[in-house]
């Protein structure tokens, strides 16, 4: 059983659509730009769904363009553990090489 609805983000032209499964499954799909500027909005959204330890997905398909705090954004929530799903591939890119900077400084 789904439960739909939609939450729209007020800064950016960032958009986000809802859906909540019996299984305690959450799939946050997200369309348009995402910027540094929205990043805390969307983390308040996916902190007041976490509370309840929900399975957190993000599906990426519809994103347009991000910029450098986005893509940090992005690789902190699959550091902690919440799934990305259809990644556009320059994302995917960036945020590997966020990552790798990441591990270099911990290892220096």
């Amino acid at each position: 059983m789904l439960q739909n609805y939609q939450v729209r983000l007020n800064i950016g032209s960032l958009h986000a659509q809802i859906q909540r499964s019996a299984n305690r499954r959450v799939i946050f799909t997200l369309s348009g730009r995402i910027e540094a500027e929205d990043v805390k909005d969307l983390r308040q959204l996916l902190d007041s769904e976490t509370a309840g330890q929900q399975h957190l997905v993000l599906d990426l398909r519809d994103v347009t363009l991000v910029n450098e705090g986005a893509v940090k954004f992005l690789a902190d929530c699959e550091a902690a553990s919440i799934k990305l799903e259809n990644c556009p591939a320059y994302i995917r890119e960036w945020i590997e090489r966020v990552k790798g900077r990441t591990r270099r400084r911990r290892t220096r």
